[in-house]
Order: structure tokens, then sequence, then C-alpha cells
């Protein structure tokens, strides 16, 4: 088969004469002639060259049918494969910006060569050092033996990322390695920190040197992935390059001066008694192996040799190099790649060299199949229970797996077989990367939804990842976890690090007391940070916080019981031991008694707070952690549903309203005496599907605040007794069988309903003795202190009202706004309640962050702008399309996620899909996506398609208009950012109510509402929930000046600065209205004059 392609051809110029090159061989001489001719007279324009026949149908060659294959069995589509190169294009260095680089690393070079020598001194006289510099590295304890003198370096290599063309924008680094020549070190420089701190003087000698030097726009210190064993210095150059570059200068030992074997996993080389700085009186106990010291020093040794061994894999696959980029980018949108513990840039370059070790992937891949590879790879397997090695060495005299699992929580061994590339990671970081990777290929496998942008563009901060967010605000008491956990030896492995000591039994301390309530735990990465030469050191405490994220299992997580062994069972101790005096002995139903420990938990929002009262319970009994240092951030927007003097956050009132319709639905069913059965009830208020802000509270009226009007037999409120409480009624739609009695024309289809109303309240009544109120249209029944309003209705209805006679007499059929309203309340709306019940019967969440959302938008004085189905729809997707991210389980991150898909998403190009019950396949979601483009400009400005609603968009229909959207766009945009600092920036100020005050400097008018008592010329914004402030804005078209009619005179005047006979707005007097109306409510108008003008 042949297909029609056009191609571009360059035009070239040279010497004056227009070449042109053609690659078809059917073209004669004549041909070319007659094209010269035609020639462009500008060299420099670009046009389309004539391809002849041949040409044009030309069969595809081999390298792009291999491309049209791949695209179709691995991309999914062309759109996806586009995407990709083009986000390659946009991260990988340009050629121009290398060029300056590699001025500025021969300007380094020739820096360092020149940089003077020193006499030879004690290792702990550094008074020859200059003092606007200090020594990079946390000299605790003071006193070593060793002798050091600097000598320029033996070597400057250029290692790394940007040497095998894997480093990527926005922040390029550059890494050179200076080698120290080999007169600087001695034998036993491997013991007690010796070669560590002479590697730090030698940076800050060279710091010293550098600091002044015109070139750099800043010299700097900071630690390799926060280390703090691995000190490096950072150079910036001056001019535009500054943000783009940052060279990093490692200082390593000359190759082969220590023997690997002296850094084997077991073997010790810190003595305990130089870093205790106390003798020892025991003999014979041998010093505790120091794996994670032994480790730095190892990866400086090591350093050049894996540079060769990436040069060798990356050499003629350029796949792996895109691969490794893509990456890149995956793992910062996850904040994975930065930090002490983390999976960087180097790590994932080695386990690509490892996959193509194994065969996992080969030459001929592209950058995409290197990713889903190594995402798949790491999806399946566990370095925690069992580690990888890239040594193919099958001697005996290197350490086994098993002695670096006894050593590190994760393993991953460099290709010498020696050095552990995962040594500071912890497990629980480990498992986060897993779990990241099985989620990315679910979205890579899913073709309703962009892969890539919800892979590679959409950032996943660490506060609206997990469900719950807890803060460690002072690290320095970790110090009295070590204590109390006895972690000496750890501590002297890690040079007195005690964060990274004491993490990783904080977090297995963590893991126990919580069990299967989180289905996910892990941590932020402790990030130290840069500081000047002329500074101190950062300390361990630089880090700020230390953040916990527990990602709840929905089915387990408000347990309030964690049942333990039988109480004659040897584990029983243990159990009481762990727990403390919360352990105590229960009975259970089924006759057992053991220990358990149970926590509160009347309501709801109580039992979300079980994760957070466990944690605030352990770390002060086991880790010495006062609660005065853990900060929760899980739950602290629970209080904006609260009703004053509720301690829950009314779920239970939903239930309470949805068991007594439930009962009452029952009731109805089962009727008798009705002249037609009943085919279904349902109900269509947002509280019998979880999402009402305040649910109707039950009400028992107060007889003896009312009169009896016995002509007319209703009660009346007493003048002199508080006014009635407000019931807001449950609307429920009933449903009567078809039958050939229902007449055929929509007037008499009402009447009869309106007998069935009647019928309805007399059956209700005489069967049930619910008290009924019928009316024309709805029957008000009074049950368990809730009013139910019931609506008859009949399926054929709206067809009758679509109806209508033609002049020619003939009837036809048409769509009306009465028809149309129908449906959504008889049709559309029961269905959606009944499917978003559901919902939340999947995921407890839904309905929490719906009220959430709901709550905010009416705080921003927008209620109205927005149906309360559009913003359930919006919260639905958050749970049925939740990608990149896991379904919510707490109502609080859920709102952060509601607020960034308000101010993210595409409006204006794309539709927002609810794929409610998974109804809709791939290739109707591409038809909807189709018919929006097509039709887009007659379609409201947000479009929430549904599987029963794919082409109107019912729930947003009229409303937000575009003005709205935007300014709810910005409004979500600014609240995300002020929620995000303030939840994790426990320290500051938390008020969180902030983004639930409305900004009213928008507004024309202000109405302040007395507190004690809480649309012809003008717009209304009002908080329909709580708030004291109505916003007015003037209509502009209101301020037009109108001809004199009587029908023009209502709330206007006669204009006197034109002789004409025009009539403006009289704002004097309806703003005076507008006090006199409210007398009583209204406290003060506040009018910005400055606003507007007549």
């Amino acid at each position: 088969m042949q297909r029609k392609r056009h191609r571009l051809g360059e035009t070239t110029a040279q010497g004056g004469d227009d070449d042109e090159v053609s690659d078809s061989s059917d073209e004669t001489e004549g041909d070319q002639e007659r094209r010269k001719k035609r020639a462009p007279e500008s060299a420099d324009m670009l046009k389309p060259v004539k391809l002849t026949k041949s040409e044009l149908y030309k069969p595809p060659t081999n390298e792009e049918l291999n491309r049209l294959k791949e695209t179709e069995q691995l991309f999914h589509s062309n759109l996806l494969r586009m995407q990709i190169e083009e986000l390659l294009e946009e991260v990988k260095l340009k050629e121009k910006r290398r060029k300056n680089i590699d001025l500025f690393l021969h300007e380094v070079n020739s820096l360092l060569s020149d940089i003077p020598e020193t006499q030879q001194r004690d290792l702990v006289d550094q008074s020859w050092l200059p003092k606007s510099v200090k020594v990079p590295f946390l000299q605790i304890p003071y006193d070593v033996k060793g002798k050091f003198r600097f000598i320029s370096p033996s070597s400057v290599k250029v290692v790394g990322s940007y040497l095998l063309g894997t480093c990527i924008k926005p922040e390029i680094s550059v890494d050179l390695a200076v080698t120290m020549p080999q007169e600087i070190l001695q034998a036993k420089d491997n013991l007690n920190q010796r070669y560590l701190r002479k590697r730090a003087l030698y940076l800050a000698y060279i710091a010293a040197h550098l600091v002044k030097n015109q070139i750099f726009s800043s010299v700097k210190f900071t630690y390799m992935n926060s280390n703090h064993f691995k000190p490096i210095l950072l150079l910036r150059p001056q001019g535009k390059d500054e943000k783009l570059v940052t060279v990093r200068l490692h200082v390593c030992p000359p190759p082969g001066f220590f023997k690997l074997s002296r850094f084997y996993p077991d073997k010790n080389n810190v003595r305990t008694e130089w870093y205790t700085e106390q003798q020892s009186d025991a003999e014979g106990i041998s010093d505790p192996p120091t794996p994670h010291y032994n480790n730095a020093i190892l990866s400086d040794l090591t350093m050049e040799h894996h540079l060769h061994h990436l040069s060798s894999c990356v050499a003629d696959f350029p796949g792996m190099k895109d691969g490794i980029a893509i990456l890149k980018v995956w793992l910062h949108q996850r904040q994975l790649d930065k930090g002490h513990g983390c999976f960087n840039g180097f790590l994932v370059s080695m386990l690509v060299a490892y996959l193509l070790s194994k065969n996992k992937i080969n030459k001929v891949m592209s950058g995409y199949q290197v990713l889903r590879n190594t995402l798949q790879f790491l999806a399946t397997t566990d370095w925690a229970t069992n580690g990888i090695t890239m040594s193919k060495s099958t001697g005996t005299s290197l350490p086994a797996l098993s002695d670096f699992h006894q050593a590190f929580e994760v393993v991953f061994v460099d290709p010498l077989g020696v050095v552990n590339l995962c040594a500071d990671m912890t497990a629980c970081k480990y498992k986060q990367v897993q779990f990241e990777s099985m989620e990315s290929l679910k979205v890579l496998d899913d073709t309703t939804c962009d892969g890539f942008h919800l892979l590679l563009m959409v950032p996943k901060p660490f506060i609206r990842t997990f469900d719950h967010v807890f803060h460690l605000t002072q690290v320095t008491k970790l110090q009295g976890t070590c204590k109390k956990m006895k972690l000496l030896n750890e501590l002297l492995d890690r040079g007195g690090d005690y964060v990274a000591t004491a993490l990783p039994y904080v977090l297995t301390l963590l893991a126990r007391g919580l069990g299967p309530r989180v289905s996910l735990l892990s941590h932020s990465l402790p990030q130290r940070p840069e500081w000047d030469v002329g500074q101190e050191p950062a300390k361990h405490k630089d880090i700020g916080l230390l953040s916990f994220g527990l990602l709840l299992n929905p089915e387990f997580f408000t347990s309030i019981l964690d049942k333990g062994p039988a109480a004659d069972s040897p584990e029983a101790s243990d159990f009481q031991k762990f727990w403390g005096e919360k352990s105590e002995l229960r009975r259970f139903q089924d006759g057992s008694i053991c220990e358990a420990v149970v926590w509160p938990g009347s309501t709801l929002r109580e039992k979300r707070r079980v994760p957070e009262l466990i944690a605030k319970y352990l770390l002060p009994l086991h880790a010495d952690i006062p609660e005065s240092s853990i900060s929760c951030a899980g739950n602290l927007l629970d209080s904006v549903l609260c009703r004053v003097k509720e301690s829950g956050t009314g779920e239970e009132r939903s239930v309470s309203v949805i068991q007594s319709y439930d009962d009452l639905s029952r009731k109805l069913w089962n009727l008798d005496d009705l002249p037609l059965t009943v085919t279904s009830v349902q109900g269509t208020h947002p509280c019998l599907r979880y999402t009402d802000v305040f649910p109707p509270l039950p009400v028992k009226p107060e007889w003896s605040s009312y009169q009896l009007l016995k002509d007319k037999k209703c009660l009346v409120p007493l003048p002199e007794k508080p006014s009635p409480a407000y019931v807001s009624p449950v609307k429920v739609i009933c449903h009567m069988e078809g039958s050939g009695k229902w007449p055929q024309d929509k007037d008499a289809i009402k009447r009869v309903k309106a007998a069935f109303q009647i019928r309805l309240a007399e059956v209700l009544m005489a069967q049930h003795q619910l008290p009924c109120k019928a009316s024309a249209t709805h029957t008000d029944v009074y049950k368990d202190g809730y009013v139910f309003r019931i609506q008859v209705a009949y399926h054929r209805e709206s067809q009758y009202m679509k109806e209508y006679l033609t002049p020619e007499g003939m009837l036809k059929s048409q769509d009306n706004e009465e028809s149309l309203q129908l449906e959504l309340e008889t049709i559309h709306l029961p269905h959606l309640t009944s499917t978003l019940h559901g919902l939340h019967q999947q995921h407890s969440a839904f309905g929490g962050t719906s009220r959430m959302a709901k709550r905010w938008i009416h705080a921003q004085l927008l209620g109205d702008s927005f149906s309360e189905e559009g913003v359930d729809l919006l919260v639905a997707y958050l749970f049925l399309q939740p990608a990149p991210f896991s379904p919510p389980s707490s109502p609080q991150v859920g709102f952060l996620r509601f607020l960034h898909l308000l101010a993210t998403f595409d409006w204006k190009n794309s539709p927002l899909i609810v794929n409610l019950n998974g109804e809709l396949k791939a290739a109707q979601c591409t038809e909807i996506q189709n018919d929006f483009v097509s039709a887009r400009p007659t379609l409201p400005v947000m479009f929430i398609a549904t599987p029963k609603d794919r082409k109107d968009s019912v729930w947003t229909k009229t409303r937000p208009n575009a003005q709205i959207l935007q300014r709810i766009m910005v409004l979500s945009l600014e609240s995300l950012h002020v929620m995000e600092q303030q939840l994790m920036d426990p320290l500051g100020n938390h008020d969180v109510k902030m983004i639930f005050r409305p900004p009213l400097d928008l507004y024309d008018l202000l109405i302040y509402l007395n507190p004690k008592h809480i649309s012809k010329f003008a717009l209304f914004f009002y908080d329909r929930h709580g708030g004291g402030v109505i916003g007015v804005l003037w209509k502009p078209s209101s301020f037009e000046p109108q001809a004199f009619k009587t029908t023009n005179v209502k709330g206007r005047l006669m204009e006197s600065k034109t002789d004409k006979s025009l009539m403006v707005p009289n704002v004097e007097a309806i703003v005076e209205d507008f006090e006199i109306l409210g007398e009583g409510l209204v406290m003060r108008i506040e009018a910005r004059t400055e606003r507007w003008n007549i």
C-alpha cells in the first residue's frame, strides 16, 4: 500500500548558485534544468520542493515502518510519541550552551592548577587556612592524628551526567572530580575520618582561592546528596549562564591508594574510643562495623570506574540517554531526586545500565521503552529484601549480598561488587519508589487518559501525595531517640548524624503501631542547605522539618481497636511492652480474652484522628520525642465542616437522614390503596449522596411556642417566642407505573399528579400515622424530625411536554426548557444521586471532600455561580481519575487536589470526562473529545461529560460564566499556594481558615450583616453557609442613560448633566433602600465610590 507524503526540501546557496539536491533517480536533466530556472531569487527563503510522482508515492522505508509499528504498539497514539520527543527537546542541553559551559570549565581547570602549595602541618592545626573560609566538615571530635599539606590536583576530570549527555534542564550540574596527589595521604587515613577531613581541608583551600575571582557569581559549599561526609564546592558563572549551570567540585583520592577490602560492610574504620573520647575498660570487645562510613569513602574511590562503566553502556545507545532523561523528570516531579537517601540521577543511570547487562533492555530500544522497562523492574522487585548487584565476579573474596543486607536497608551493589549505591536510602523510601512505579505503569496502560501529562507534567508535592502528614518540628529531639534506643554504634558509623541514625528506627516503630491502617508510610528527604564559604558548615538540625506521610488504607484507618494476642500467649508480654499503659484485657464476642488497645472514636472526625493519636502516643513512649514536637497537618480543615457546639463534622447527620429516607422508601414501596403502584423511589437531595455542607438537623417542634387556629386547622408561631427552626426539605422523586389510565395531555397529567399527591398524603397518614401536607406539586412528610418532600413523577410526561402542533397541523416533538428541566429533576438528578451515593460507599472521603469544596466556593461568595451537582462531579473526578495520585482517603487532601484541578485544568480546550461506574471506554472518551472540539463555541465554558450526559453538560450549561470561571481559577490557585505553605510550615501562622475569607476589593458595595441575627441594577454575592458580608457589583449596562419612559422610572432619576430626557440609576436611593429593607439585619453599608461613577 502506498501513502501520499509531502516532504520539505532545503534550498542552499553557495557562491551565488542555487543548487537543489533530489534523491529521485527518475528525474531527467531537463526536469532539473527547469527547476533551476524556477529557483527562488532569495537564497534565505525556504520554500516547499515540488516532488515528482515517484517521490510522492514512494513506499515507506523500513525505519518508517518500524516507527509506525512502535507507535501503535507502545505509545497508544502518535500524540504520546510527539509529546515525549517534545519533552526531550525541551530538557536537553543545547549545543550553544554546552560550548559556553566548556569554556567555563577550562577557566576553572586553569585556576585549579595555579593554586599555590602549602607546608605540611598537623591535621588539627588549621591556622594556615585563610580566616575568610571555614572547613566544610563537622569535626566532632576535633582531635585526630595525621598530617596535611596542599598540593595542586594530580588530575581534574569531568564526570557524571554532563559528560554522558544525560543532564537535563533547568538545573544543569557539571561534576568535576579533583584528584588529590598521593603525597597528601598516609597509609592509615582510612581510620577515624582522617581522609574525609583531608578531603574537606583540600576543598576549603581551593574555595579560599576561588571565592575572590570575578568569573564566579557565587562560590558556596553544600553536602553531596545531603550526606555530611561528602562536602562539595559549588561554582556558578557570572552573567546570563549563572542560573543555567552549577559546577560541583568533588575531591577524591588517587585510584588504588586504598585497598577496597578495607571498606567492606563488615569492617570497622572508626574506633569507638576515638569517637567517644573515653577509654574502654572492656577487653576483647571488637569495634562495631562502620558500613555507611566505609561506603562514603568507597564512592569516592570508584567514581571514575562508574563513569567508564556508564560510558560504555551509553555508547551507541541513544535510547538510554533519552530514557534516563525521562526518568529524571519522573523522579523530580515526585520529589524523589534530592536529599539524603534520594533516588537521584546517578542511581537511575546505574539501574538502566544494570537492566542492559541483564538483557532486560537492549540498544535498539527507544527512550520510552527504557522508561517502561525500568518502571516495570522497579515495580516488581524489592531491594529491601532481595537486593541486586551489577558485579559479575563469582569469587568469594567480595562481600555477599547477605552481608550488604545485614548492614543496609536497601541494597543495589555496583559493578565492582563493593559499593552499595542505595546505602543511605530507607526501606520506606524505596517502597514509595516501588509504589510510584506501579501506579505509573497503570497510567501508561490506561488509554482513556493522557499518560504523558499525568506522569511527567503534573508535580506531586508531599502534602498532596499523602492522606495524612505530620511533622517533627524539632529534629534535635532525635538525639534523645538515639540515646533511648541505644544507637551509639550507628551514630559512630554515621559520624554523629542523629537524623539519619534514628530515622529507620522511628519508621519501624510507626509501621508497627499503624499496622494495616496505612498502605504506604514514607518521609521527606532531609535536605541540608548551601552555605557561604565563610560560614560554619551546615549542622544536622539545619534540615528544618522532618515530615512523615501516611497513605491510608480506607478499610482500616478509622478502626478504633487494635486486637492483640491472647492473654495467656507468650506474645502478650511483647504487646504489653509495646503499647504500655494503653494495653488492656478485653473479652470479645467469640469468648476470647485478648490484649487490646482502644482509641476514642464516637464520631468519624475522631476516627480520622486515630493515626495521629497513635503517632503522638508511640513516639514519646519509645523514641523520647515529646508530643509538643509533633505537628499533625492531616485534619486541620475539619473545623470548617463543624456546626457550632458540635464535635463531629456532620457525617453522622447524613447517615441519620439516609436511614430515615430508607425507611420511608420501604413504606412507599409497600403502600396499599393507591390507584397505581410505585415503580421507583429516588432521593435527589445532596445529603442523600453525603455532599450537603451542613446536613439537615432533626427538628422536634416546641408546641408551647405555637397557637392553634381552629378555623384554619394550623399552628401559628407566637410573636413573643423565638422564631421556629428552618427545616430543609429532602426531595424525593416517586415514579408511578405506566398505565393506559394516564392522560396524553401535559396539563391533564399535572392534574392527575396533583390527585396522586393528595392520595399519597392520605394513605401515609392512614397506614403509617405520618404527618403530611399535600399540595398540587408535592407532598411534605414529617418523619423522625425531617421533612421529606415527595414529588410524583410519570416517565412519559416529558415526552408530552415536547409535543407541539405546526401551522400545518402536524404533531412534532422538540426539546424545550420545561421538558429539559423536568428530565433534569426526575431522571438525571435521581440517577446522579444514586451513583454518587455508591461512590461514597467505595471512597468514604468523597462526601467530606465535596462538602469542603462547596464550603470554600460559597465562602468566596460565588455559591450561586456553581450548581451543587457540578461541584459534586468535579470532586467525583478526583476519585475516579486520581492519576498520578491514588484516590484520596481524607477530605483535606481531596480538597487540596480539588483546588489544583480548578486552577490548572484546561477548561478552554478539554472536556472534563467523569467516568461514573467506568461505563465509558477509550473509543467513547475519544468521541466525546472530538465532539467537544467540533462544537466548542456553542458549549459551556466549563464542560463536564458523564456516561449519561456526553454532549450537553447539563450541570454546567448555564453557570459558571467565563468571568466567574476565570475568577475561581485565580482564587483556587492562590488558596492552594497559601494552604500548602501553611500545612508544610507548622512553625508559622496556622490560620487555615484564611482561604475561607473572601477578598472584597472586587466589589462596588459591601453590605455588612448584623452578627446578632445571622437584580435589576446589581449582582449580589454571598456565602450561604456563613460569613457576615454581601458583595454587590453594579451591572455596567444599568449605568447607561436610558430614554424617559414610564417603564424606566423605577430606581432611576433624570440626568441633570444633559438637556436630553435621559434617566440614570438613583444610586443613593438604592443604597438607602438596602439599609431600610435590611433594618435589624444590616449593620452598615460600605460604598466603594472610587470603583464606579455614573
